[in-house]
């Protein structure tokens, strides 16, 4: 991993507007992304992931994005569209969420693939950029190239689809490739295909990955760093192993205790009460997660909380976490006659 900073998020506010007023959805984040590093962004549905890919690639209609996206030192934040459509598909390429979606129904794979050629390589011929793109649909390991090439979208299964579109993330052999959910809705092997995949390509193409995803077991196998996302903030950020063996914010916790673990153990899995508040009512002040935890003292939250180093690259916002324990815990130690 480079010590380079690929990518750079400095406070990013992206807010939409709903009937007279601006809400933000990204509430001043930072994050930052070095060559050849998976960053995994998690976080419920809701809590600003996707947002926040959409602000880096410049997609969002009517959203007003403040602060700065430096990628490779250069600020690409409210970049003019002619600008910034000649980094995208390029020099920065993204894996969407719903291939079906992503992928022109009434136009053959092959020729899907090509339009980015043409928008970037120009100075191919037709019969070179179809090469290209058979070589393309061959590294991304689709069978038979040459047939798939002339095919539309509906003839192939999810696996397949999804291929594509990586396929035509990495014609350019973009430095940033951002993955949101690239395994969604995919059966399990396929699933590790596609993110043996997604890492062989950022070792060869020595690229940065923003992998954007709510699967705590994609994470721990894809990730170098993890940023996990809360209502629009960054509430712990931490490398991927120190996250799983000392999580300390309550979300993390929560979310690490709400998934079944590898030992089969008897234990009860964590249900998180409520649901991440709709924008338009996200608690601007205080602790957002303050309402998920109500057996836990209001005192115990900070007014404005920060996001604070508590070891070298290991940043936990609020100072809840100091106090948190789950309420099934106080259970125990009352059944056990512990005061």
């Amino acid at each position: 991993m480079s010590d380079t900073l690929l990518l750079e998020i400095k406070n990013l506010k992206t807010s939409f507007r709903i009937g007279e007023e601006y809400y933000a959805a990204v509430d001043n984040i930072s994050l930052d992304v070095r060559h050849n590093e998976v960053l995994a962004l998690v976080g419920e549905s809701g809590s600003g992931k996707s947002a926040t890919a959409f602000s880096i690639m410049n997609l969002h209609n009517r959203a007003k994005i403040e602060g700065q996206i430096l990628f490779n030192g250069r600020d690409i934040a409210n970049l003019p569209p002619s600008k910034m459509n000649k980094l995208r598909g390029n020099e920065i390429s993204m894996i969407f969420q719903d291939p079906l979606t992503a992928l022109n129904p009434l136009m053959e794979c092959g020729r899907q693939i090509e339009e980015v050629l043409i928008l970037h390589k120009s100075n191919m011929s037709s019969k070179q950029r179809k090469a290209y793109g058979i070589d393309l649909l061959n590294q991304v390991g689709i069978p038979r190239p040459e047939r798939i090439y002339d095919q539309f979208p509906h003839e192939l299964s999810g696996g397949m689809r999804q291929r594509i579109i990586i396929a035509i993330a990495i014609a350019n052999k973009p430095e940033l490739l951002i993955a949101d959910e690239p395994t969604t809705a995919l059966d399990v092997t396929i699933q590790a295909q596609i993110l043996d995949l997604i890492r062989e390509l950022k070792n060869d193409l020595n690229s940065g990955v923003v992998l954007i995803t709510h699967d705590l077991g994609v994470v721990a196998e894809m990730a170098d760093r993890v940023a996990v996302m809360y209502a629009g903030q960054i509430v712990e950020i931490a490398d991927v192993e120190t996250l799983f063996i000392q999580p300390l914010h309550p979300y993390t916790r929560s979310l690490l205790s709400s998934v079944p673990n590898a030992e089969g153990t008897d234990d009860k899995l964590h249900v998180i009460q409520g649901i991440v508040p709709s924008l338009k009512h996200l608690p601007r002040e205080g602790c957002r997660f303050k309402d998920r935890i109500p057996w836990m003292d209001d005192s115990v939250h900070e007014e404005h909380p920060e996001l604070h180093e508590v070891s070298p690259g290991h940043f936990v916002r609020c100072t809840c976490y100091q106090h948190f324990h789950f309420p099934e815990q106080n259970e125990e130690e009352q059944a056990h006659g512990i005061t």
